[in-house]
């Protein structure tokens, strides 16, 4: 593969994997708007993350069949055409529960990059490779909150949340043409793949008894709902309790995203020098120090906005190198089911997250305590299953195919 190739290939994959988070987090600085033009309160309106945040765990499970069965561009061309009529409902909607509900089907529609780009990374690249594939992709998908709430911001102030929408449809419309024309087909058609629910449910609960899946699986989805949470008490912890305005908001989020980037690609330098499993449990371990100062400030009520600021800085670069690594860990002993995989993967990792939001939305009314007891019991409860857990698996693999590798204990 040529570097102008594998750089090409990167950016499409980036570009499929940016169109969730944009979706997440180019509305939020439009909270208060979208409340006041709705008749509504900022509290419901974040009932419209909680929504798409189960519509990708939802749709994750629907494609990663889908995907296996009929090749990866089929469903992702009609995925991304689901995702951009509902973006275009979600601009002219005048009713709050309608919102809630377009925001779910957008979801769905969106997760079928989602998905599709995990299973193309595992089709394309060798596994030894998938670390540090991901972790470029990272990047893209770091730099999508970054961009994407600072854009919101400016966009919410001179032109209205709707327009924010009408954006997300075009972004949609781009990664369609891009998918189409720029991607091989990776993975022919296997008719073997039932669409029935039993056989699905039973390949799934086949790949849940792997040990080292659902090890790494699990520790990475709750060790990551912390990032679901921040981004869900996000607008009401800055704009409503501590009291900043939307682009400035814009700016926050910006930095805390530069954070996570920042230690994703410090993960694939460190890979060279230390094993998976041994960045997981640095990483972990570091999360759970933080989360629990972290709250001690909380709970003395000693965290003004550059405390909050800093705190949160550190507990999402912990997240920026756990999270390529129980993913590549998730996905190495797969070759032949990677598409339902990693849509498992997936769909643990948002319906935990979708949880973890929908607390946000419930709990956090005026005072940043409740996120931050959730953040820190999440973080030591990855940290217990992960201990658990690996007395399970015999051998860690951490390639397949060709390639095949095992790390013994």
């Amino acid at each position: 593969m040529t570097k102008a190739k594998h750089f090409q290939l990167i950016l499409i994959l980036g570009s499929m994997t940016a169109l969730g988070p944009f979706s997440i987090d180019m509305y939020l600085p439009g909270f208060s708007g979208i409340a006041a033009d709705l008749n509504t309160t900022v509290a419901k309106v974040s009932m419209s993350l909680s929504s798409y945040f189960i519509g990708i765990s939802a749709g994750q499970l629907l494609y990663g069949p889908l995907l296996d069965r009929f090749g990866r561009k089929k469903p992702l061309f009609v995925g991304l055409l689901v995702y951009i009529l509902a973006s275009l409902a979600c601009a002219f909607v005048n009713d709050i529960d309608a919102f809630i509900g377009f925001r779910f089907v957008q979801a769905v529609g969106s997760c079928a990059a989602a998905v599709a780009s995990l299973a193309m990374v595992r089709d394309l690249f060798p596994a030894k490779e998938t670390p540090n594939v991901l972790s470029k992709l990272m990047l893209i998908v770091g730099l999508s909150p970054m961009l994407a709430p600072t854009v919101g911001g400016y966009v919410t102030t001179y032109f209205g949340w709707h327009t924010v929408f009408l954006i997300l449809a075009a972004m949609g419309a781009f990664v369609l043409l891009a998918t189409q024309l720029g991607l091989p087909n990776t993975h022919k058609p296997d008719l073997s793949i039932s669409l029935k629910p039993k056989p699905i449910i039973t390949n799934f609960i086949s790949i849940l008894k792997v040990p080292q899946f659902s090890t790494y699986a699990f520790t990475g989805a709750i060790a990551f709902s912390g990032l679901f949470t921040y981004v869900a008490a996000s607008p009401i912890l800055f704009m409503d309790i501590l009291n900043v305005d939307a682009e400035i908001y814009g700016w926050i989020f910006a930095l805390m995203s530069l954070s996570f980037i920042g230690s994703s690609q410090l993960n694939s330098v460190l890979l060279k020098r230390f094993s998976s499993e041994q960045m997981i449990f640095a990483a972990l371990i570091s999360q759970s120090i933080i989360s629990f100062v972290f709250l001690i400030l909380a709970i003395n009520d000693l965290l003004g906005l550059y405390e909050t600021i800093g705190m949160l800085f550190l507990f999402l670069a912990c997240l920026g190198i756990s999270n390529p690594n129980t993913a590549g860990l998730s996905l190495a002993p797969f070759s032949k089911n990677t598409g339902s995989a990693s849509a498992l993967m997936g769909a643990t990792q948002l319906g935990i997250g979708a949880l973890a939001s929908f607390g946000v939305s419930l709990f956090v009314k005026d005072s940043i305590t409740p996120m931050v007891v959730i953040m820190t019991s999440t973080t030591i409860l990855a940290l217990f299953i992960l201990i658990i857990g690996k007395r399970k698996i015999k051998t860690t693999i951490v390639n397949t195919g060709d390639d095949a590798k095992v790390m013994a204990h």
